[in-house]
């Protein structure tokens, strides 16, 4: 007989992040209350967190967070990184252990800067540069997996419920300006410390809660720019889309929103005349990155957050908002958890922007 409880939603998967948008610290303890609270959304297969403003003293420098499985792979991998890069510092990636996390692998931190020779043979920018080097890691070094490899940011993920994930990595040590939080619910790709969310590449950094039906065509899309997709994910393939679209073509967010979540044509053709060729536009020259499917997503990047439903909202989002403090979740109890005395809570509509920038930038986040 079942009990209640024992039948889980497999469209679940749980959402949270804030942000300060003054800049100021908080202790990732926070975000753990947060996602704590959504537990039944995830299975125990995944959880993870982003962080933002972790490493003031390392700003500089891209902090690249490994998984090896062997220590062979970890001497592959280092050569490597010695051959390309100046390693500024490294070490274990700090973590408790605990009996809800088992079978992990080896967990490195590298902050490194490209090597200026390197960097000039190359002929590319340092982004770029750094971006490839994480793709060659991570599809010709067997054993070596690149999960984070931004400024002053730090992704922490595992096999585990997300609060689990937090106490094994010692979020709680951790201050940043911004945290995003992710359960997994997996349902077409296997429960892997690789495969937990979120998703990044350098600074950008993707959670997700959804299942994505354009995936193949989006994923043999985006390989066509130079990405590999090598873990069967669509939240991967979002991750990719996004830094193609904003780093590379160097599209707005309110813009990327307008090709991942785009109007439907009907809804295009009653906007005004520039308005409607602007979104005509983006339609036509990026239909391959449209996501189809429902996703409600959260998207770090340096200096801010975005968070963004599919056009129909499919899946849940919740938005609050409190002095400097913008807290963005799939349950308005996620975020009453951290905040109970909220100015203000609201939902997004489908296909509708949040973005938040610090010291208010210059995209409007409403």
């Amino acid at each position: 007989m079942r009990r209640e409880g024992d039948v889980r939603i497999p469209s679940g998967c749980a959402i949270s992040g804030f942000i300060n948008k003054s800049g100021g610290r908080l202790s990732g303890e926070t975000i753990i209350k947060s996602i704590a609270v959504m537990r039944d959304r995830s299975n125990g297969l995944g959880g993870g967190f982003a962080a933002y403003g972790i490493y003031p003293e390392y700003k500089d420098c891209y902090a690249l967070h490994m998984f090896y499985d062997s220590p062979a792979a970890k001497k592959e991998c280092e050569d490597f990184l010695e051959r390309h890069f100046d390693i500024v510092n490294l070490s274990k990636i700090p973590t408790r252990k605990i009996k809800e996390i088992t079978d992990e692998p080896l967990i490195w931190r590298y902050f490194v800067t490209p090597l200026p020779t390197k960097l000039a043979d190359s002929q590319l920018d340092e982004r770029e540069f750094t971006a490839k080097c994480v793709f060659r890691i991570n599809t010709r070094i067997g054993g070596a997996y690149v999960f984070s490899g931004g400024k002053n940011m730090g992704v922490f993920k595992a096999v585990g419920f997300p609060e689990d994930v937090g106490r094994f990595y010692k979020l709680e040590e951790y201050e940043g300006w911004c945290f995003t939080a992710h359960g997994r619910y997996p349902t077409n790709t296997p429960g892997w410390w690789g495969g937990a969310h979120p998703f990044a590449l350098l600074d950008y950094s993707v959670v997700h809660n959804g299942e994505i039906s354009s995936y193949d065509a989006n994923r043999r899309a985006i390989e066509m720019y130079g990405y590999k997709c090598t873990l069967q994910t669509d939240t991967e393939v979002i991750t990719y889309i996004i830094d193609y679209l904003h780093r590379k073509k160097g599209l707005t967010l309110r813009e990327i929103s307008s090709v991942i979540a785009a109007p439907f044509w009907q809804t295009i053709a009653k906007m005004p005349p520039e308005e409607r060729e602007t979104h005509e536009y983006l339609r036509v020259a990026f239909s391959a990155q449209l996501i189809t499917g429902p996703f409600s997503i959260l998207v770090g990047f340096e200096g801010g957050l975005m968070a963004l439903n599919d056009r129909l909202k499919l899946r849940s989002m919740v938005v609050g908002e409190k002095g400097e403090m913008v807290y963005i979740a799939s349950e308005e109890a996620a975020i009453r958890a951290i905040e109970p005395d909220l100015d203000a809570v609201w939902a997004p509509k489908g296909g509708q922007p949040v973005i938040v920038r610090l010291n208010g930038g210059e995209e409007a986040w409403r």
